[in-house]
């Protein structure tokens, strides 16, 4: 192959279409002297590191499920919620296991991927998970047993509803007292586990969903946009129509139109 030879849209083709370049193509690209050529090479570059730090992540995100898959534990499962801060809504959890072939680059905690991925990741790992469990708790709940209590018994109906016995559950900061299997509560979990990182995804696009829901029952509040978390028009909505059977009454910016 003479890439001097080939025109930029030949070029461009073939680069797209590559699995991998040689070293010989590698030299030849970056030295053609062609503009729309080095914009080829800079392109190609480009993705080529993203790729490499998506592996880089994905090999650290998996070091603790490797570790305990080694040791012979199949049912590794990760648990998060979403929906502790908003002012209105429930809290939701997700339990998810994962096989150990999983892979599935640019997972991550679902608050550092944008709602395009969100979805697309979700919509993998609902189709090749080996369980998916959602818990989901009520604001009315919420009110009555405090946000951690309520965040545990999401977390516990999660792992109910995956329909199996885990060998290990993985928890993003929080410790369930009342868990029977092994559990491993790590801090900053969806961002450096898998298993909690899938989990967060499948909790925070069940969530938002919801809230979607809730706004054609609640159009005033704008749901479908802040998802019940306390933005300027939230707050703004809350003072002109005062709280509704969504909100929760226990937490500030809605308790102080309770009370007056």
């Amino acid at each position: 192959m003479n890439i001097a030879e080939m025109s930029i849209q030949k070029i461009r083709e073939w680069v797209e279409g590559a699995d991998q370049l040689s070293s010989k193509e590698r030299l030849e690209l970056s030295t053609d002297p062609r503009k729309g050529v080095q914009a080829i090479w800079r392109r190609f570059i480009a993705q080529e590191n993203h790729l490499k730090k998506q592996q880089a992540l994905w090999e650290a995100m998996t070091e603790t499920e490797k570790l305990y898959w080694a040791q012979g534990n199949q049912y590794i499962v990760g648990i998060d919620e979403v929906g502790r801060g908003p002012l209105a809504g429930p809290v939701v959890a997700s339990a998810v296991c994962l096989p150990a072939d999983f892979y599935l680059p640019g997972l991550n905690d679902s608050k550092k991927v944008n709602v395009t991925m969100r979805e697309a990741y979700y919509e993998v790992i609902m189709r090749e998970a080996i369980a998916v469990g959602i818990g989901i708790v009520s604001a009315e709940r919420i009110d009555e047993i405090n946000i951690l209590e309520a965040t545990r018994e999401a977390m516990y109906t999660a792992i109910n509803d995956a329909g199996i016995t885990p060998d290990l559950c993985l928890i993003d900061a929080v410790h369930l007292p009342r868990l029977e299997a092994p559990q491993l509560s790590i801090i900053g979990g969806d961002g450096k586990s898998i298993s909690i990182a899938a989990a967060s995804i499948v909790a925070k696009v069940t969530r938002d969903r919801l809230m979607e829901a809730y706004a054609a029952e609640y159009p005033v509040y704008g749901f479908e946009q802040n998802a019940g978390y306390g933005t300027a028009e939230h707050l703004q909505a809350l003072r002109t129509h005062g709280p509704s059977a969504l909100h929760r009454k226990t937490f500030g910016g809605v308790k102080e139109l309770i009370t007056g």
